[in-house]
């Protein structure tokens, strides 16, 4: 595993990044994201059934689905999750430990986030 470490005296807590850039399959909205599925699967389908209707042409729609889904399937669930996820979390990564915590409202970061982390939800 690469990583990057900032030179001694430079390493802050908000401007560490990973080595490897994040793949980003989101869609703006979860409607949007939803109807792409709809599209893609309803081509993949689509393109199978048509089959003994119109021929082996039709599987040439399957690919486009593939657009459709900005990859695969699996991509398409990835980025279901991303959108759905997006600002509700946030990767922090201190000394090459990263961990997904709850994202804090722009404009109010904690000064320490493990303190933040650890208070009961009652004394907020």
């Amino acid at each position: 595993m690469n990583t990057l470490k900032p030179p001694q005296g430079e390493q802050d807590r908000t401007t560490v990044q990973s080595a490897a850039p994040a793949m980003n399959f989101a869609s703006k909205s979860v409607p949007r994201h939803l109807a792409r599925g709809a599209i893609g699967f309803g081509l993949i389908i689509g393109s199978i059934a048509m089959v003994p209707v119109a021929g082996p042409a039709t599987l040439l729609a399957a690919p486009l689905a593939l657009v459709a889904f900005r990859g695969c399937p699996t991509c398409w669930m990835v980025g279901l999750a991303q959108t759905i996820s997006r600002g509700r979390l946030e990767r922090q990564c201190v000394d090459g430990v990263c961990t997904l915590t709850k994202a804090h409202p722009a404009g109010h970061a904690p000064a320490d986030v493990t303190a933040e982390i650890k208070t009961p939800a009652a004394s907020r």
